[in-house]
C-alpha cells in the first residue's frame, strides 16, 4: 500500500497567489524554510493566470507543490505540480462547496484522479472571507467538530481532515477533539498561528500545521519558526504503538 506524503509532512506553506511576499523576500526564501510542503490557493480574486504565476516561481525548487483551487475556474493543468488537494466544506450551507463546484470540475474536465485528493474542510471563523462565501456554520463545539471528522473519515473515506480557524487561532480543545476521533486520517489545522508557541500547541495536537498570512505578513523568519516548532512537537511525541 502506497502511504500518501502528507502523513510525513509537520509543516505546511500555504501561499495565497492575490498577496505579495514580505517586502524584499522571494519565492526561494520561502522554499528554504524547511516546510513539508507548498499549497497554492486563496478564496478571494483567484484566477489562473495569479495560481500559475506562484506555481511557476516555486517549481524550480525542490518543496513538495500542490494546487489548492477554489473553484474549477482556476485549476491549472501544470505537470510541475505534485497533485491537487480540493477543498470540501463539511458545515458549507451552500452546498457548491460540499458537492457542487466538484460535480462541475468533473464534467468539464478530465479530472487526473491519481494526482487529486479532497481535504475535508471545518471552518470555524465566522469572520473569515471563506466561511461568508461558503455559509459555513461555524457555532461547532469540540463535540460537534470530533463528529465532523469521524463522518469525514468513517463515512466519506478522506484521508485528510482539516480544522480551519483562517485568520484566528483556533480553540485547541477542538482540534484535539478531532485528533482523538481520527484513527488513520492526517490531521490539517490552520488559523491565526504566528509564532513558535501557537505553532508548538497545534502542533502537539494536529498532524501538520498550515501557514498563510504569516508568509505574507512577517516573512520567511517568522515561518521558520514555526517549522522548528512543528518538528519539536513531533520529536517529542511519544511513539504510536
Amino acid at each position: 500500500m502506497t502511504t500518501s506524503p502528507w502523513t510525513d509532512w509537520d509543516h505546511i506553506v500555504k501561499l495565497d497567489p492575490d498577496k505579495t511576499l514580505a517586502e524584499g523576500e522571494t519565492f526561494e526564501d520561502v522554499c528554504e524554510t524547511g516546510t513539508d510542503a507548498l499549497e497554492i490557493g486563496g478564496t478571494l480574486d483567484m484566477t489562473q493566470e495569479k495560481m500559475q504565476r506562484v506555481i511557476d516561481a516555486c517549481a524550480k525548487y525542490d518543496v513538495p507543490l500542490y494546487q489548492e483551487p477554489s473553484n474549477p475556474a482556476v485549476v491549472v493543468d501544470d505537470d510541475d505540480l505534485d497533485g491537487y488537494l480540493v477543498p470540501v466544506v463539511l458545515n458549507a450551507g451552500d452546498i457548491a462547496w460540499a458537492t457542487g463546484f466538484h460535480k462541475e470540475w468533473v464534467k468539464s474536465s478530465d479530472v487526473n484522479w491519481d494526482r487529486t485528493t479532497t481535504e475535508a474542510y471545518i471552518i470555524m471563523n465566522p469572520d473569515a472571507s471563506v466561511a461568508e462565501l461558503t455559509s459555513a456554520d461555524c457555532d461547532q463545539s469540540p463535540e460537534d467538530v470530533a463528529a465532523y471528522a469521524e463522518v469525514a473519515e468513517q463515512m466519506y473515506g478522506q484521508e485528510i481532515v482539516y480544522v480551519e480557524y483562517s485568520g484566528m487561532y483556533g480553540d485547541p480543545d477542538a482540534v484535539e477533539a478531532a485528533a482523538d476521533a481520527l484513527e488513520e486520517a492526517t490531521l490539517f489545522y490552520g488559523g491565526g498561528i504566528h509564532d513558535y508557541d501557537s505553532a508548538r500547541t497545534m502542533a502537539e495536537r494536529a498532524d501538520t500545521i498550515i501557514v498563510g498570512d504569516l508568509v505574507h505578513d512577517e516573512g520567511v523568519e517568522a515561518v521558520r519558526e514555526t517549522v522548528e516548532a512543528a518538528q519539536d512537537a513531533k520529536a517529542a511525541a511519544p511513539e504510536s504503538v
